[in-house]
């Protein structure tokens, strides 16, 4: 029989684990690198020596550490691999049970800053949360995983598991990157327990058809640009990750200099060096990193399926410039139940944080992802 029960849980990462990642940093073998090229071919070796240097003199793992241990945490058994998760109970009788789940290459830090906001809010008027905030499957303290086939629809079907396992049969999801895949999906399998979705992205494509395109407005053809831009400068991540991951996870494995500037290509520059690094260190802490981007690699091979059709979980998209940009008509061809359509650019909107522009919301722009939060869910109410 299947073993469900919940063990408490802490992240102590034993001593000698910190004293060999440092030895390793200090024996970094630095790569060639051709002068005066800055990131034209990839990330900058000056880069990551600045990082590097921070983490063996600068970089508290202790104080991460503490944060994780200074909320209730737990693992359980689901489909025969142990989940990690934060579990933090808000103290409002008529709170809204959330699953938050993050992405790659990041981790349940991302998050950490929205908690005490969402489980306490200041505000009466606002609404409250009960948090469930898991590691992917294979990813930090949810990792390795054993077995294949651990992608989106497997973590959902898993994530609507451990809801009922918690108590919960009504909840919302919320996610953001593979999150934001996640999300809809719990939907789509649980639809009688989950009230609504809201993520940072809606990943939706053009299907091929020409009548889409007779729809989109000037700022869907930007967006268009702007994701063809990345897919020619900065997806030779996910082919790798969807083909061979295990090929490049040696270096990852083996190398934390490596790690560091593996997750960088989509960590960018302008996140704090305390984030960086502590998001980076837990998956070199856990070895996880050829089993988090499995990830991709199952997504991309899963078993050919007759159309789902459109989900219709009542669903809201918090958009972020300089983020994938989303477009409506592909996005609603996808998700029949899109309530809420909000973008957030401070270069158009002076009032939001400058910083505000990136993929890490819940971390850069924290109170905006909060209050677009609060005002779907109380919508629903």
């Amino acid at each position: 029989m299947p073993n469900t029960a919940i063990r408490p849980f802490r992240v102590e990462i034993p001593q000698a684990e910190l004293d060999d990642l440092a030895y390793r940093l200090r024996h970094t073998r630095w790569p060639a690198e051709l002068a005066g090229t800055g990131d034209t071919y990839g990330v900058p070796t000056e880069r990551v020596r600045a990082l590097v240097a921070y983490w063996l003199d600068g970089f508290d793992w202790r104080a991460v550490e503490a944060r994780l241990n200074a909320f209730p945490q737990f693992v359980t058994e689901i489909d025969g691999e142990d989940i990690h998760f934060l579990h933090v109970r808000s103290a409002r009788p008529d709170a809204i049970p959330v699953v938050l789940t993050h992405g790659w290459p990041g981790t349940v830090l991302e998050y950490l800053d929205l908690i005490p906001q969402l489980t306490d809010p200041a505000s009466a008027d606002d609404p409250a949360f009960h948090v469930v905030l898991p590691s992917l499957p294979g990813f930090g303290f949810s990792g390795p995983t054993r077995s294949k086939g651990w992608g989106t629809k497997r973590t959902a079907r898993a994530w609507a598991e451990l809801m009922h396992r918690l108590g919960y049969e009504r909840y919302g999801a919320i996610g953001n990157d593979a999150g934001s895949m996640v999300s809809p999906e719990i939907g789509r399998h649980d639809p009688e327990s989950v009230v609504g979705v809201h993520v940072t992205q809606l990943y939706s494509f053009p299907s091929g058809d020409p009548a889409e395109f007779e729809k989109l407005t000037e700022a869907d053809h930007a967006a268009l640009a702007h994701l063809q831009w990345f897919v020619d400068n900065k997806f030779a991540f996910n082919t790798l990750h969807s083909q061979q991951p295990q090929t490049v996870a040696f270096a990852l494995a083996d190398s934390p200099a490596g790690l560091l500037g593996w997750h960088l290509q989509l960590l960018g520059d302008t996140l704090s060096d305390d984030f960086v690094l502590g998001n980076v260190a837990i998956y070199w802490f856990t070895g996880t990193a050829a089993s988090a981007i499995r990830f991709y690699y199952e997504d991309a091979h899963a078993p050919a399926e007759e159309p789902a059709g459109p989900t219709t979980t009542p669903t809201a998209l918090a958009m972020f410039a300089g983020d994938f940009q989303s477009i409506r008509t592909f996005a609603e061809r996808d998700h029949a139940g899109i309530v809420s359509w909000n973008s957030y650019d401070p270069g158009l909107d002076p009032g939001l944080p400058k910083n505000a522009a990136g993929h890490y919301a819940a971390h850069e722009a924290t109170d905006v992802l909060l209050a677009d939060i609060r005002r779907f869910f109380a919508s629903l109410a």
